[in-house]
């Protein structure tokens, strides 16, 4: 039969055990150093295949912009044709027989908008304010990303925390167990007793089991958000400050802090910059109304050859054949259907449903940083509930263990104790993490770095 002394060594290896297994999965793989929340979005902003997309409808702006700029300079287009004729034709005596003709000609030619109703400078201009919404859809895209990164980071740092308690569970329970079976290798326990605290040891072990699962799959979707290849030695870091006191820090109502979000989140911005674009857009309509004048320039030559005949030669022809032309073209119009009178009103409800769309980002928005702020004010008096929580239910747990160790109290209120302490442990552990979250996000809202 085990002494006591073998009991407890034996149950304190199992624990030790099991601990250090639970451990591993967590522990960084080929010495990879554990990701701060900086490095995290750091990471996420280049390598995000929405973000490249953005970036990628940036530059396509760009184009468009350049495109509309260089709209005002003259064009230059050349031209070489060569035609053959066969069958009845006029000759140079002026009568007709049937001959073979061919004719070489080579033309350049240039031309200059002079005016065009407006339409140039009202496209360069919403080009330009084009190019400005896609910088700020793609800084919008970025924020959209800093957000899910810091979410999800808090949620891994909480399911770790949640697996620390479950752990420390299990080290109380193992410590019982041994305890337990010492008193019952001296006669002084049951085992009953014995059997129910190890009961209780397993359902702590299978807790541990399923917070590190949820520690796994946390880690997993975080590194998925990453854009990582594998999961695999990817852990993360607390920040220094997860643990401070911050409980007093006042909360600022949602209308002064959706005042200062107004002005400054891409998304408001970037629907303001297509609502001007939109007066762009009828000014182009317009320009349609108004008679548009350009200049033209150019000059040609050809050879020209008819079957049977003689003709001068091929550099000969071209050299007397030499012409150039200036021209200048006005069209004015008169009636178009009333396709412009038309383009001109759609123009116009693109410009109501625009500012609609301007409305409704302004109430996302807002309804955002209602949401966000009474999270915070909900988190923060859970917070402060939560520590006043624990320090009650650590005190009840270390007076009813006193009283359980010296038999005064049975297993079932320890375990009733132990449990309360423990659940008010993961509380707090919830509502630090999600008050921190809430706090970062209120101050992101109002234009200053998402950090933890």
């Amino acid at each position: 039969m085990m002494t006591s002394d073998n009991h407890i060594n034996e149950v304190g290896k199992k624990a030790i055990c099991f601990l250090a297994l639970s451990l591993f999965p967590f522990l960084p793989l080929g010495a990879q150093t554990p990701w701060t929340l900086e490095r995290c979005i750091e990471h996420a902003v280049g390598h995000n295949i929405s973000i490249k997309q953005r970036e990628n409808l940036q530059r396509q702006q760009e184009l468009q912009l350049s495109t509309a700029r260089n709209s005002r300079l003259p064009d230059l287009n050349a031209s070489a044709g060569e035609n053959f004729s066969f069958g009845r034709g006029l000759t140079a005596e002026n009568t007709y027989t049937n001959t073979n003709t061919s004719s070489t000609s080579f033309s350049l030619g240039t031309s200059i908008p002079l005016l065009t109703g407006g339409r140039i400078p009202a496209t360069i201009a919403l080009s330009r304010l084009n190019l400005e919404a896609a910088t700020l859809d793609l800084e919008r895209a970025r924020n959209d990303i800093l957000v899910q990164v810091a979410q999800q980071y808090v949620q891994v740092l909480y399911d770790m925390e949640i697996a620390q308690v479950a752990r420390r569970q299990v080290a109380i329970d193992s410590a019982q167990v041994a305890r337990l079976q010492a008193l019952l290798d001296v006669g002084r326990a049951s085992e009953a007793e014995l059997a129910q605290q190890r009961a209780a040891m397993a359902q702590s072990m299978l807790t541990v089991t399923q917070a590190e699962g949820n520690t796994r799959m946390a880690l997993l979707s975080l590194s998925q958000l990453l854009e990582l290849p594998s999961p695999e030695g990817f852990t993360i870091v607390a920040p220094s400050d997860a643990e401070a006191e911050t409980t007093s820090l006042p909360v600022t109502n949602p209308d002064a802090i959706y005042a200062e979000a107004v002005g400054l989140r891409p998304e408001v911005q970037a629907e303001q910059l297509r609502l001007a674009g939109t007066e762009q857009n009828i000014a182009i309509a317009r320009s349609s109304l108004y008679p548009s004048l350009s200049f033209s320039a150019g000059l040609g030559s050809n050879y020209y050859k008819t079957s049977g005949f003689p003709a001068d030669a091929f550099g000969k022809q071209l050299k007397n054949n030499f012409s150039q032309y200036l021209g200048v073209n006005l069209s004015v119009p008169i009636f178009n259907r009333f396709s412009v009178r038309n383009n001109i009103r759609s123009a116009k409800i693109d410009r109501e449903n625009q500012q609609l769309a301007l409305d409704n980002t302004k109430k996302q928005l807002y309804k955002e940083i209602q949401t966000a702020y009474y999270n915070t004010v909900t988190a923060q008096q859970k917070l402060k509930s939560s520590e006043e929580a624990r320090r009650n239910s650590e005190t009840a747990f270390r007076l009813t263990k006193a009283k359980y160790e010296v038999g005064k109290a049975t297993s079932t209120e320890f375990n009733e104790a132990r449990n309360n302490y423990l659940r008010s442990e993961s509380d707090l552990t919830q509502a630090r993490y999600e008050y921190l979250y809430q706090t970062a996000l209120i101050q992101f809202y109002r234009g200053k770095s998402l950090h933890l």
